[in-house]
């Protein structure tokens, strides 16, 4: 996947002076003038922005690491025609705030090869683990052939990392044929079983796009929540709200220790992207659930954006500045497809009608009202325009098609979705009509069930013309087991007659791109309150090239 935008050396961490960084936050602050001084330095003091020399700290002998570093396993993600990035993150005590590393760096060797045995390495080096970035490793692995598979690792002291399975994308420009991908979302732990993970790890893909709630941040009590363990007791500091820097980083920690997670992880490149829940539910930009001080808030939003871009597969260029970061990016795989993967929650307008459900109306229906903000828009619909795949496919977190939750004609709709935001919307279907963006697929998390949509010209017009295809990927575990038909699902099927497809159990989206056709598989577990669940799938839509919407097969 050629990267456009700048993806960054893999020296960027080690050569950029914190004091830069810090600098860069307190211009932000300065735009936003509703921040005191106090504010600012406490959004220095809660992020660790380090201070003038910190890379001078002192390094740590790995030989004196007496227990496995490697709890929180490695990831690879982003993957370019001649790279890829590949990480880890050092904590032998997870579930302390220091992840048991206290504040020295650590060395960190890595090797990628072309074979599990590691036997014909082709990249090898050395990075440091800083405590600053919570011993976390990133290396943008270079000079890789493209359309090839790898097998990465680490090592320090005498321990050695699971090894991981990835792989790069095919030469820029060229005619693919095909690519497997997977799309999952909304892993909430105190509702169940990584089942779908663990099915996912052993799926035939070559990539898999994470759409949000990778995390949430409500409390979960000793038992797991609905996990219901009786051999395991977590600790205390996990039965709170996460708000703080350390507070997110142990409940990755927490997330990742899931041996489900961990193989998903180590199986498939990752692309991701975050929702509300990796900070705080139903957020817009810098206004949270419950209308608190946005200074205060921006602290907290500073907070979890450094602790996700630490426990993800991202590359420098995503490093957040305070509480600002470059999430949205564009990814290609040859000619077969681009992707624009989008960024709705830190640009967005506050939600419409005090985010309830509610019949769209003058506030919801404002032009100047935006899901993406301005520059994300232009972004996008430039990027239609400059687009040369065959596939323009648009991975995002919440429900881009109309979804009426009532029949009649003042049905209610979300406001926390596209149905909010109905201006931005037009503007971006006007865009890929405009742009001429052919064979357009949406790619969506967020509601715990599995959606499949023909996106309408006109929604309220049944027989307006399809322009393209959106897919929601269900959720992981969030919603607990869900039922194949909720309560409420014959009156959404006949309220929205582009809506071709409902299931509300636990699973993921499995999509193959072709020359031809696209082929979408929803993969659907029975439970996930208890583990180790078959997998099947619940159905599967074929959406032909040049001919927009889905048949059933």
């Amino acid at each position: 996947m050629a990267l456009s935008g700048r993806p960054g050396p893999s020296s960027a961490l080690a050569s950029t002076p914190h004091d830069a960084e810090l600098r860069t936050a307190a211009r932000h602050l300065a735009r936003r003038r509703f921040l005191t001084a106090g504010a600012a330095a406490a959004l220095a003091f809660t992020t660790q922005l380090p201070a003038r020399g910190a890379f001078a700290a002192s390094r740590l002998d790995a030989a004196r690491i007496s227990e496995d570093p490697f709890t929180l396993g490695v990831a690879s993600g982003d993957p370019l025609p001649d790279s890829v990035l590949i990480w880890t993150r050092l904590a032998p005590a997870p579930f302390e705030p220091d992840g048991g590393l206290g504040q020295q760096r650590v060395e960190v060797s890595w090797e990628v090869a072309l074979d599990e045995s590691f036997v014909l390495v082709v990249r090898s080096g050395t990075a440091l683990a800083y405590p600053e970035y919570a011993h976390s490793v990133r290396v943008d692995v270079k000079g890789l052939q493209p359309g090839s598979h790898y097998f990465y690792r680490f090592r320090t002291g005498t321990w050695i990392s699971p090894a991981g399975r990835t792989r790069t994308a095919p030469p820029a420009g060229s005619d693919t044929t095909n690519l497997r991908l997977a799309a999952v979302a909304c892993q909430a732990y105190h509702h169940g079983y990584y089942t779908v993970h663990g099915h996912l790890a052993r799926e035939d893909v070559d990539v898999v796009f994470h759409l949000g709630d990778y995390l949430y941040e409500y409390a979960v009590d000793s038992a797991g929540g609905a996990r219901g363990y009786t051999d395991v007791v977590l600790p205390s500091v996990f039965n709170r709200e996460t708000t703080t820097l350390a507070d997110y980083r142990m409940r990755y920690a927490l997330y990742k220790s899931d041996p489900d997670l961990r193989a998903v992880h180590a199986a498939h490149p990752f692309v991701v992207t975050w929702d509300d829940h990796e900070t705080e539910n139903n957020y817009a930009a810098g206004i949270d659930e419950n209308g608190s001080d946005p200074a205060q808030f921006l602290i907290r939003r500073a907070a979890a954006y450094r602790a996700y871009w630490e426990n993800q597969p991202l590359r420098a260029d995503q490093l957040p500045h305070g509480p600002d970061a470059q999430l949205f990016r564009r990814l290609d795989w040859g000619t077969l497809a681009q992707f624009d993967i989008l960024d709705t929650r830190q640009y967005r307008s506050d939600q419409a009608y005090g985010d309830t459900l509610h019949v769209p109306g003058p506030e919801s229906d404002d032009p100047a009202r935006s899901l993406t903000g301005d520059a994300q828009e232009r972004w996008l619909i430039d990027g239609w325009a400059n687009s040369t795949a065959l596939w323009n496919v648009m991975p995002q977190q919440v429900t881009f098609s109309q979804r009426r939750m009532d029949l009649g004609a003042d049905a209610r709709m979300s406001m926390d979705a596209w149905d909010g935001y109905r201006a931005n919307r037009g503007r971006l279907v006007a865009g890929a009509k405009a742009a001429g963006a052919d064979n357009w697929l949406v790619l969506t998390g967020d509601v715990h069930v599995a959606y499949a949509f023909d996106i309408k010209d006109d929604f309220d017009d049944p027989g307006s013309p399809t322009l393209g295809t959106e897919l929601t990927c269900t959720s992981v575990a969030s919603g607990m087991d869900g039922a194949e038909h909720p309560a409420n699902w014959d009156t959404y099927m006949r309220a929205n007659g582009h809506l071709r497809f409902y299931d509300g159990r636990r699973g993921y989206l499995r999509v193959e791109l072709g020359r031809k056709n696209a082929r979408a598989d929803f993969r659907i577990v029975p439970a996930v309150t208890t583990p180790g669940a078959p997998v099947s799938t619940a159905a599967s839509f074929v959406t032909e090239v040049g001919s927009p919407g889905l048949t059933p097969v």
